[in-house]
């Protein structure tokens, strides 16, 4: 499937699934460390059941992933799991739990393709040009004027 394609139905899931949550904060009855652990609890086994259907049945994806070596595993384990699941979403839920999501979901939202646009090119040595740059500054402009308190 298209990169493009799974990366807008990303961002309509997951714009429709935190306004739910932020409905869910709102009430008062459930807070921004529970809601996680529903969150988690209930995508876990759909995950592990895409894993067994793509991977093991298709063989979209490679087996011996566990064979992949300490730093690979690292950084996943690490980077994805701790930094990127398990600290984002304890401060991205928290945030919804105190602010509105019309501030707080774009600055959550933009500044993580900004700074995967910036690690990218002093990381991992992908190109910058000149028209991504200008769209970084566009993408940090608009996030200021859209979730800036008025004066």
């Amino acid at each position: 499937m298209n990169a493009v394609l799974l990366a807008i139905g990303a961002g309509l899931c997951w714009g429709v699934g935190e306004l739910f949550t932020k409905a869910v904060l709102h009430t008062g009855k459930v807070g921004p460390i529970t809601a996680i652990c529903v969150r988690s609890t209930v995508a876990i086994p759909v995950l592990w059941l895409a894993y067994f259907l793509f991977v093991h049945q298709r063989g979209t994806e490679p087996r011996d992933w566990m064979q992949a070596g300490a730093p690979t595993l690292l950084k996943l384990t690490l980077g994805s799991g701790l930094v990127a699941g398990a600290l984002a979403m304890l401060c991205f839920y928290g945030a919804l739990s105190l602010g509105e999501i019309s501030r707080v979901k774009p600055i959550a939202f933009a500044l993580a393709p900004a700074l995967a646009v910036i690690l990218g090119w002093l990381v991992l040595h992908e190109t910058m040009s000149w028209r991504k740059a200008i769209a970084l500054v566009l993408i940090v402009t608009g996030v200021v004027l859209l979730s800036a308190k008025k004066a």
